[in-house]
């Protein structure tokens, strides 16, 4: 039994954004994005949002490619109250369709390119990367706490590989318990870089997106390709000075098998 905080992870992340407002919260494909600006973006489209009724224990389907706007459309769901239901854009149109069913998402946050894969689901399309955006204007202020410790951060879908998909409800209490504990057991710090690599439709990206961001870390996100190529993410861990990495024994022989000659620095999970 460990004691572990009662708050909620935007609250938590917000308390890190006060301590680091200048910090780099994620790096992708060259850009970086701070901790202020992460925040200040996620406030708007989660005001966006908590405007179009959605709040604590609502569904809000997340369609978005591997990017800074992916972290941002996670934490303005969290941000509103409401739950998220990951989606990997790669996934078959039929299986993103009974997932938006099952959850009852009645508001999906996707791209321009994903559009037509929701073109028979009555739930209302807000594209992150329309131009103009409508949010774009809207509230920069942290949006007043709505969800707590039992409510919903997250439904995720198994596989199916037994059957129909089934979706698992995690609670916010949950989700910080893991955070806080595997902070402490890997003695994690702000001086920190993850390299994440796993998809959001995997249980185990809410440690790779989120532990960083209540540590003051930095995210260096693989994109969708380097996943796939050992060499990519060799040079990823190498350009960045990865120090934290979680990974699934395949990945990590993809890595080998690319010449990777390993890092003392590197702590490696999997």
């Amino acid at each position: 039994q460990r004691p572990f905080p009662s708050e909620c992870l935007p609250q938590l992340f917000e308390a890190q954004v006060l301590r680091s407002p200048d910090a780099t919260a994620v790096v992708f494909d060259g850009q970086t994005t701070t901790y202020r600006e992460l925040n200040r973006r996620a406030n708007r489209l989660a005001h966006f949002l908590i405007a179009r009724g959605i709040t604590a224990e609502s569904t809000v389907a997340i369609c978005v490619d591997r990017s800074a706007d992916l972290l941002i459309a996670l934490m303005a769901v969290l941000k509103s109250g409401a739950a998220y239901v990951p989606m990997d854009p790669q996934f078959p149109e039929a299986r993103l369709a009974m997932v938006m069913e099952d959850a009852r998402c009645p508001v999906v946050v996707t791209q321009q390119a994903y559009r037509e894969k929701f073109r028979h689901s009555e739930a209302h399309l807000v594209l992150c990367d329309a131009i103009p955006n409508p949010w774009d204007s809207g509230p920069e202020s942290n949006p007043p706490p709505v969800a707590h410790g039992r409510n919903l951060a997250y439904v995720i879908f198994t596989s199916g590989s037994t059957g129909r998909p089934k979706g698992v409800e995690i609670e916010h209490r949950s989700l910080v318990n893991l955070l806080v504990a595997m902070g402490g057991e890997i003695g994690f710090t702000p001086t920190d870089t993850l390299l994440a690599v796993t998809t959001i439709s995997f249980d185990i990206a809410g440690l790779e997106l989120f532990l960083p961001l209540i540590h003051g870390a930095t995210i260096v996100l693989a994109g969708s390709a380097d996943i796939l190529e050992g060499r990519n993410l060799s040079t990823l861990i190498t350009r960045h000075r990865v120090t934290v990495m979680q990974a699934t024994p395949t990945a990590w022989r993809l890595l080998i098998q690319s010449g990777w000659p390993g890092n003392p620095d590197l702590r490696a999970l999997t």
